[in-house]
């Protein structure tokens, strides 16, 4: 009975942080629901035009996006290290950009996508949405993205993001303390040519 009392104290205890800081949560939720709402923009274009400010004269993809576990980690662990390491870059604090983590993970990419170690070809980011769909509204409406890349992305607008098929999403609350309150990483890649 006294084992039973101490483990108990100690779970409870260990649950807190001494700062009163909480840990980053990932919610995969969250993510799905970002996922669906991307499909859905994809095929309903129209329908989201006045909200995310589309054109008429965009050529958003139809083809729907297929989600990819190995994607889904690698976006998670991306999103996850930036709420745990307190920064917002598509390179981390090693140097290492979204193509090497990828296909680390076993999504193996074309050999000429990985000659840079910081190389990005595959990943937009945001930060402090209070939802996953918050911000995936936020990326595509794309005031604060160069030339609205992440639009272009997440719509496969062009060539290169039209090839683009597969799908992972990460989406972090990050601790309290933390300069942003989360993090979502969209992975949107394809192994080859």
């Amino acid at each position: 009975m006294r084992y039973l009392i101490f483990s108990a104290a100690f779970w409870l205890l260990s649950s807190f942080s001494p700062s009163g800081t909480s840990r980053p949560t990932v919610d995969r939720r969250e993510a799905r629901e970002a996922f669906a709402l991307l499909n859905d923009i994809r095929q309903n274009p129209g329908a989201y035009q006045r909200k995310l400010h589309l054109s008429r004269g965009i050529t958003v993809n139809h083809t729907p996006l297929k989600w990819n576990s190995t994607l889904a980690k690698v976006a998670e662990m991306r999103a996850l290290d930036m709420a745990k390491r307190d920064y917002f870059d598509h390179t981390d604090p090693d140097g290492f950009g979204p193509n090497y983590h990828i296909d680390r993970a076993g999504y193996s990419l074309n050999a000429s996508w990985l000659k840079r170690k910081n190389a990005n070809s595959f990943e937009s980011i945001g930060a402090n949405h209070p939802s996953a769909v918050d911000g995936i509204n936020a990326m595509i409406i794309g005031r604060n993205s160069p030339g609205y890349a992440h639009r272009k992305h997440l719509l496969g607008i062009g060539e290169w993001n039209a090839s683009l098929q597969d799908i992972g999403i990460g989406y972090v609350r990050a601790a309290s303390g933390s300069t942003y309150k989360s993090y979502l990483c969209v992975i949107i890649a394809k192994h080859d040519w």
